[in-house]
């Protein structure tokens, strides 16, 4: 028999979780962001739970040795799963990939019998999401099987899912004749700069309506947006055009926005979801920067959202001095980027029917 939810201590977490200070808007090292920012806000929301993530961990019911790796569902506990966007573009495969990975992906997502992490990994051009209710809906089917759910959800009352999903652009970042330049990166020093990321820089320099990802990169940014970027150039207080990287950002925000709203629809009073945006910048032979944009949780009725904003018009910024070169920091409007404003919607909970 499967107790009533007790969402009580849930909603502490979450209450907690939106108490936790958070920097937006910051070129920053790849491990800073995914240390400070995610993964510190993921763990916050499930702290003081059984984690499940191992497939062996389910084994309870198999008639080998292998039950005894099964866990004992009867503890307050989280099945967690994760999905990301990431541009299809090569340039966009590497490092950066690889310290997503390392520091999000391996403590979130699931984990094979085998030991081999197994994501919802989408590789749209232009990053962003091809659809963020495909993105809900599979993130959220994929995660637990009807009878592992029953048990998970028989098990404590107080035992829940979390649905991680972080979603990636990025933009090239070059130094030219002493200038920084965005929207243009190398793939070695020996190669020619080029478009990075090419779609979002296609599509709003030579759009083109019968190129479906241009189309989508056009609905992403919004109609004003579009119009407004591919006929005037954003530039920081010092006159460096970043046009092409706060296209990138509204895309990821925006993701972020309509994913939130498609969970609401996927999940059951016991899913919580946190969801990331995030826009890395390519740099020729070093590591990628990451820039921070936004953060959602959606759960128990209310969706949460808090980053930068999505009108190109209010974004700016400026170059700072930080490990020995120029930075970019974004600003948006007036707003106090480590204290932006957080959104909050209701929404109807689903019951799980269990």
């Amino acid at each position: 028999m499967t107790l009533p939810f007790d969402a009580a201590p849930t909603h502490q977490r979450v209450e907690a979780f939106w108490q936790l200070g958070a920097s937006f808007g910051m070129e920053r090292n790849a491990y800073h962001n995914y240390l400070n920012e995610v993964v510190s806000d993921r763990y916050a929301l499930i702290n003081g739970l059984q984690l499940l993530r191992d497939e062996l961990q389910f084994a309870a019911a198999c008639d080998t040795d292998i039950k005894a790796c099964g866990a004992d569902m009867s503890l307050p506990s989280v099945v967690t799963t994760l999905a990301y966007t990431n541009c299809g573009d090569r340039i966009h495969q590497g490092e950066a990939t690889k310290r997503y990975r390392d520091v999000v992906a391996s403590r979130f997502a699931t984990l094979s019998e085998i030991g081999e992490l197994k994501l919802e990994a989408f590789f749209p051009a232009g990053g962003g999401t091809d659809n963020g209710a495909t993105l809900a809906h599979v993130t959220v089917a994929h995660e637990m099987d009807e009878s592992i759910k029953q048990r998970v959800y028989a098990g404590n009352p107080q035992s829940i899912s979390l649905a991680a999903i972080d979603l990636k652009t990025h933009v090239g970042r070059l130094r030219q004749d002493g200038k920084q330049v965005y929207g243009l990166t190398r793939e070695s020093p020996w190669r020619e700069p080029r478009a990075a990321c090419g779609a979002i820089v296609g599509a709003l320099t030579h759009y083109n309506p019968q190129n479906l990802i241009h189309r989508r990169i056009r609905d992403d940014l919004g109609e004003h947006n579009f119009q407004y970027l591919s006929s005037n150039c954003v530039l920081t207080d010092d006159g460096v055009d970043i046009t092409m990287a706060v296209a990138a950002v509204i895309v990821a925000i925006q993701g972020v926005h309509n994913t939130a709203i498609a969970l609401t629809q996927e999940m059951d009073e016991r899913g919580l979801a946190h969801l990331t945006a995030s826009t890395t910048v390519n740099r020729p032979s070093r590591d990628d920067l990451v820039i921070y944009l936004a953060r959602a949780t959606v759960f128990g009725g209310l969706m949460q959202i808090q980053g930068l904003g999505s009108d190109a018009k209010l974004y700016g910024g400026k170059l700072v001095a930080h490990a020995g070169e120029q930075r970019l920091q974004l600003h948006y409007d007036d707003w106090d980027l480590d204290n932006l404003p957080i959104k909050r919607t209701p929404y109807q909970v689903r019951n799980s029917g269990l």
